[in-house]
């Protein structure tokens, strides 16, 4: 009824308060209708409908600036910022992005992704626009998951000091990816618990200015006095101990007090929190009683909430089967996780090993997580990180400083590498490998199959003296790499045809190069395939075997810059190597969001495309 004829947000500010609460249902079954389709960032965006439409009904984008932390819960203001009627296309090939995007929209102030930067970018942007002599608010919001991040703390300890106008609405949920932990979560529920002091410091404050003469004064007073007033009733505010102003906690799904209080942060003008209380699912039954489940979804039934496919738990969950067998006998293993339990596939092993100390979420703190499993590596505890490969990248200088001048034993189980598909840029686990390759005394595997996966992680955690990486992608294992390797564990394979050219790789990508040696067989071409599965150190007998052939094809699902095929390269030509060889990687680029079939298209790696460069055809 509304909903198509919101073009902006200068649309929306011509409705009423009661049409804008009807826009939001119309809102709520577009974000349900197109996500059970496409898949996608589900319960987050759910919960935040009447909080986006309140920003956008009180502050004037895109001369205000909104950094949405993350951007997973963003999907409502995509719709009202000229994007309805392509979000259809949310999160498909050239279609929009499932995160902001500053060359998608000029609404989409920064790049979303990942955890805690939004207060950090926002108090950027409110110096530079105070520098430039610019009007606005920079607001940044954020999830009480992403509170948890270390560097939010840093954005926050800024901006309370910096005078600016910036905004930080804290999306309080209960909720972040997995269960909130630690000390935040229940400081969040404290203040959620204390509303009556907020209510009575503001109705007094009211009051008092308003009664001639002696009112005045006496809120002075009170005011200079409002800490022991705070402690009596309450103890502390966090916030406004970082010299921030504190708004809330207001009611996430109330359209009118949410208006009230963001007029409020308004006309306040410097830095300030608006704690905002919102049910992630809202609207979605299914997704209001299982919001970790429905926090990322592929397709699914939007009347029973079931997915269209049957869910493979694919690398995931053979990692959480063989991290729970390895436990039974080694007492000295401990999982680290941040806040990605049920994405890598720990449920289980929490669900055994938690009340035996030997399981941590520690929460949206990647960095905190390398040092705190160093920590434990010095008591003689063998940790193991289970983290995305994207998210890994937040660790170099603990990885470098704390693990390996001095060599500390852990272990990183790192999933999601590769290709990720239609999460896109912020997501591809594509660096993990050069960032690993270039700490001293880093040991790498990348197995191909379940089996493999097994043996390298009992490997890393029973002989490992270092930093000992064991990487693999997202999704199961491909069937004719499985059929192949069947139950080869060895640190590498070679599938001999007795032909002159060799193609080489490691991980997932195996398919690809064994599905192009069987076409090419049925033409009558003899072509060798060589599996790495530890890819760091190159094993010796797999460089050394490589030195035999004419022609050398390098495949690698990662970045060309510090990639093991450029290592290998190296040693061709330190040995004097006269044959032909190539690389095949992702050039120094970032891959957007597509399958990953298309992705492997992207640096000629499928198995088309490595069938015309055996055969010498253009690959254009």
């Amino acid at each position: 009824m509304y909903l198509e004829s919101i073009k902006s947000p200068a649309d929306l500010k011509k409705l009423s308060l009661a049409e804008q609460q009807y826009l939001a249902g119309e809102i709520r079954q577009r974000i349900l209708s197109t996500v059970s389709r496409t898949g996608g960032h589900l319960a987050s965006s759910l919960g935040t409908v009447e909080l986006t439409l309140a920003l956008h009904s009180v502050f004037d984008c895109p001369q205000d600036k909104i950094v949405w932390d993350v951007g997973h819960q963003a999907y409502t203001h995509k719709i009202i910022t000229g994007r309805n009627a392509r979000f259809d296309t949310l999160r498909q090939e050239n279609g929009l992005s499932g995160f902001p995007k500053q060359k998608e929209s000029p609404y989409d102030a920064y790049l979303g992704g990942h955890s805690g930067v939004s207060i950090s970018a926002a108090l950027g942007m409110a110096e530079a626009m105070r520098l430039h002599g610019e009007e606005g608010f920079a607001i940044a919001v954020i999830g009480d998951g992403s509170f948890g991040s270390g560097v939010a703390y840093e954005g926050m300890n800024n901006a309370g000091r910096s005078g600016e106008k910036i905004i930080i609405v804290l999306n309080d949920n209960d909720m972040s990816i997995s269960r909130n932990v630690g000390n935040v979560a229940n400081y969040l529920a404290k203040m959620r618990s204390s509303r009556q002091y907020f209510r009575f410091k503001d109705n007094a404050k009211s009051f008092l200015g308003g009664v001639p003469v002696v009112g005045k004064p006496i809120r002075n007073v009170l005011a200079n006095s409002k800490k022991t007033l705070r402690q009596m009733m309450y103890h502390s505010n966090l916030f406004e101990d970082f010299g921030l102003r504190y708004f809330g906690p207001v009611d996430g799904h109330d359209l009118e007090s949410l208006r009230d209080v963001f007029e409020r942060a308004r006309e306040y003008a410097r830095p300030c929190v608006v704690h905002v209380h919102t049910t992630k699912g809202m609207g979605y039954r299914p997704a209001m009683e299982n919001p970790s489940k429905y926090h990322g979804v592929s397709p699914f039934d939007l009347k029973s909430g079931l997915p269209l496919k049957p869910s493979d738990p694919g690398f995931s969950g053979a990692f959480g089967r063989s991290i729970c067998e390895l436990a039974q006998t080694r007492p000295q293993i401990a999982v680290i996780t941040a806040a990605m339990t049920d994405g890598t596939g720990l449920e289980e092993f929490e669900r055994r090993y938690a009340a035996a100390g030997r399981f941590y979420d520690v929460g949206i703190a990647e960095e905190h997580a390398v040092s705190f499993a160093c920590g434990m590596s010095t008591q003689g505890t063998v940790p193991v990180f289970a983290v995305y490969s994207t998210f890994l990248q937040r660790t170099c200088d603990q990885l470098i400083h704390d693990a390996a001048i001095e060599p500390k034993h852990i272990v990183l189980a790192i999933d999601r590498a590769g290709i990720v598909g239609a999460d896109g840029e912020t997501h591809q686990g594509l660096f993990d490998v050069s960032m690993l390759r270039m700490v001293p005394g880093t040991v790498i595997y990348s197995p191909a199959t379940y089996r493999q996966l097994e043996a390298d992680l009992a490997e890393a955690v029973d002989n490992g003296t270092g930093i000992c990486a064991v990487r693999y992608p997202k999704g199961a294992q491909p069937a004719l790499t499985a059929s192949v390797l069947g139950e080869n564990t060895d640190s590498w394979f070679l599938e001999n045809r007795g032909g002159d050219t060799l193609l080489v790789t490691y991980g997932r990508l195996a398919e690809e190069l064994f599905l192009a040696r069987k076409s090419l067989e049925e033409q009558g071409r003899a072509v060798d395939v060589l599996v790495l599965n530890r890819i760091y150190p190159i094993p010796e007998a797999a460089l050394e075997q490589m030195e035999r052939y004419q022609r050398i094809f390098f495949y690698e699902e990662g970045i060309r810059s510090g990639s093991i095929g450029e290592l290998c390269a190296l040693h061709l030509m330190e040995q004097g190597y006269q044959g032909q060889f190539r690389l095949f990687a992702v050039e120094n680029c970032f891959i957007p969001q597509c399958g990953v079939e298309h992705g492997y298209q992207l640096f000629h790696a499928d198995h088309d495309s490595i069938i015309k460069t055996v055969l010498g055809e253009s690959l254009h």
